[in-house]
């Protein structure tokens, strides 16, 4: 997988499209988005603000655009659907063994050096 940057927010957006694209950044799924996922995104989210913005709205451009989200992820409802779960990461644990002997070498100066030997 290839390092992707979402870019910048558009400071026009309606706040709306500013804040759903903000929490785009900070959702799980974020991880796994590609740059040709932030671009569509960032579409979409020019769209929704524009839509927003918008004097006169029309339902099926709403629907088409929240479509096009659920081909993102977006919503956990969509994640379920292609089962698909986000999780939080197991933390790393040592017993308090493990740790008190760490603890115990790094005091005799032996940190650096492999378990084995005497």
């Amino acid at each position: 997988m290839r390092d992707a940057k979402a870019p910048n927010a558009d400071r026009d957006w309606h706040p709306i499209a500013r804040r759903l694209w903000d929490s785009l950044k900070t959702s799980g799924q974020a991880d796994f988005y590609q740059n040709s996922d932030w671009a569509f995104a960032y579409s979409l989210c020019e769209d929704l603000s524009y839509y927003k913005k918008a004097s006169k709205r029309s339902g099926q451009m709403l629907q088409t655009i929240y479509s096009a989200f659920e081909r993102l992820l977006v919503a956990e409802g969509d994640r379920r659907r292609v089962r698909i779960e986000l999780t939080e990461p197991e933390p790393e644990v040592q017993s308090a063994a493990v740790l008190a002997i760490a603890d115990y070498r790094k005091d005799l100066g032996l940190a650096d050096e492999g378990c084995a030997g005497g």
